[in-house]
């Protein structure tokens, strides 16, 4: 049985994780007189802000916290949605509307903030308790601490619970923490390893009701656990 539905954010519902480049590019370089390089944007992809914030502080001299980092890239944030605007992926608005029989949660390397903005854009505010982000965990994806702390929130079993994923770190994440894991194509532009998810989908419009009791019964039985 089916207890809850874990979401992914970034690459996953939505495709915002270039435009978060852009803007942390962009607010560096206001505000720490920092260029960025191409690899540092896209180091982002499919990583959260602990893992982000100890590459830059790593690489450049900055005199930022992660907090005041991720403060200014969510500010020029709304400047780079403003000019560009934010891609919902397919499926995403009626896959979180689907399930909303079962508690939903996510589960982002993105800060509340930056979540927040994406949910707006999705109109999904409400949909999702607990929300675990950056500021919520130490260990980011692909250790499962974001997963067992929405868990843990939900008060359900970890083997009862789907997780919706794009990266190769956020699947682990979600199979570390003992949970049934489906990875979704259409946001994973570059081509991250999907393999160890327990089924692997075009788009959202395949996430019904049916294939996600039938991945968490796969699941289930693949930990050892009776279905």
């Amino acid at each position: 049985m089916l207890h809850a539905v874990l979401f992914d954010l970034d690459g996953t519902l939505v495709d915002s994780e270039r435009e978060t480049a852009e803007a942390m590019a962009r607010a560096l370089a206001r505000g720490q007189g920092v260029t960025i390089t191409q690899e540092d944007r896209d180091f982002i992809i499919g990583r959260s802000w602990i893992a982000i914030y100890e590459r830059l502080a790593a690489r450049y001299p900055l005199t930022w916290s992660r907090a005041e980092t991720i403060a200014a890239t969510t500010a020029a944030r709304v400047e780079v949605f403003e000019e560009v605007g934010i891609t919902i992926l397919p499926g995403a608005i009626d896959a979180v509307a689907r399930f909303a029989n079962l508690p939903r949660a996510l589960v982002t390397g993105s800060s509340r903030e930056e979540a927040a903005q994406a949910l707006r854009a999705l109109g999904v505010t409400e949909a999702f308790a607990p929300m675990i982000c950056a500021e919520d965990v130490t260990r980011s994806k692909p250790a499962p601490d974001g997963y067992l702390a929405a868990i843990a929130a939900l008060g359900v079993p970890a083997d009862h619970c789907l997780v919706i994923e794009d990266s190769t770190a956020g699947i682990a994440a979600g199979r570390a923490a003992g949970c049934a894991v489906v990875a979704v194509r259409a946001g994973n532009f570059h081509g991250q390893d999907q393999s160890q998810a327990h089924r692997v989908i075009d788009t959202l419009d395949e996430l019904t009701a049916e294939l996600a009791a039938e991945v968490a019964a796969r699941a289930r039985a693949d930990y050892g656990a009776p279905r």
